[in-house]
């Protein structure tokens, strides 16, 4: 009997095709009435595709009594309950490392597009201003000193990145680790010593509005701040007021609180540079990562260990 998955989100065409020879595929959200698909397949669905942004919380996962893996296409887990899954017995994979290196090139790509005016640079000479003279100053990256909160495997490769670029690495976290970097075990006198602040920490309930106005304040009127961790780690509201107050001088921001929306009031500002959640958003590492979910699956079903098992 073929297994039923139930899909929360795709992956490239590559893996959903992999996915379909090997089980019954459910895309819930092409349902007209995803409930009562639920309500009709729950007791055959034994795994699910999910992935960052959509919830598998209790009510979801108790409505799956013979639920046995959630395999995430992408690191972060926050929005599975985990303490849940544990007492079901309920496996959880995630895929780890092979998003490391374009979500680390993320975060540099923004700081460049909020330091050096890259934004504003390309709609000045496209709305003709450039004929009226030079737009205004950017911000060197050389000799600055970034402040990555969370040296993780993607914040480790900020911070390589960032030296690169000829710039002093500070960093923040739960324990002070063997770099040569300097570690501060307060946030907000990072902030204080940063120019740039790069969120690269995971969305705990630790981490839940860590970055602050009293942090932003501290980051000062010339820093900026980059998020390619969760909109969960910023007190929202407090960013909007840095920012519409130009208590920090801009944000580079790929993740937001709450997905897919995006305060207007961002949108309306100069100093601010969106993007739609895209750290990983290449063809390589999407498929590297649909490839490690199919993995995953596969391990499971098949009685293999899993390949990136999530610990509770």
């Amino acid at each position: 009997m073929t297994r039923t998955l139930l899909a929360l989100g795709n992956l490239l065409p590559d893996e959903m095709a992999f996915l379909e020879q090997h089980f019954r595929v459910i895309r819930l959200w092409r349902e007209q009435d995803p409930e009562a698909v639920l309500q009709q397949e729950r007791m055959n669905i034994v795994a699910v595709l999910s992935i960052a942004g959509v919830p598998v919380r209790t009510h979801l996962i108790e409505a799956l009594p013979n639920l046995e893996i959630i395999a995430q296409n992408g690191v972060g887990v926050d929005n599975i309950d985990l303490k849940f899954t544990a007492t079901r017995g309920i496996a959880v994979t995630n895929t780890p490392d092979v998003l490391t290196d374009d979500t680390a090139d993320t975060a540099l790509a923004l700081l460049l597009a909020v330091a050096r005016r890259v934004c504003e640079g390309d709609m000045y000479v496209r709305v003709g201003k450039w004929a009226n003279g030079p737009m205004p100053l950017g911000t060197s990256l050389a000799g600055k000193t970034a402040g990555v909160v969370g040296l993780g495997r993607i914040g480790h490769a900020i911070a390589r990145r960032c030296a690169a670029f000829g710039m002093n690495i500070a960093y923040h976290g739960r324990s002070k680790k063997d770099v040569p970097y300097t570690y501060y075990d307060d946030v907000k006198v990072m902030a204080e010593a940063s120019d740039f602040l790069i969120l690269a920490c995971a969305a705990t309930p630790q981490t839940r509005d860590l970055i602050n106005y009293d942090v932003l304040e501290a980051l000062g009127k010339r820093g900026i701040l980059v998020n390619v961790a969760r909109g969960s780690v910023v007190k929202e509201l407090d960013l909007l007021a840095a920012l519409s107050n130009r208590t920090i001088a801009g944000a580079g921001l790929d993740v937001y609180q709450n997905e897919p929306n995006v305060p207007e009031a961002l949108i309306s500002m100069d100093n601010v540079v969106l993007l739609p959640h895209v750290g990983s958003a290449t063809l390589e590492t999407r498929t590297k990562m649909g490839q490690l979910v199919v993995q995953n699956l596969m391990a499971h079903f098949e009685g293999r260990p899993l390949l990136t098992p999530v610990a509770v």
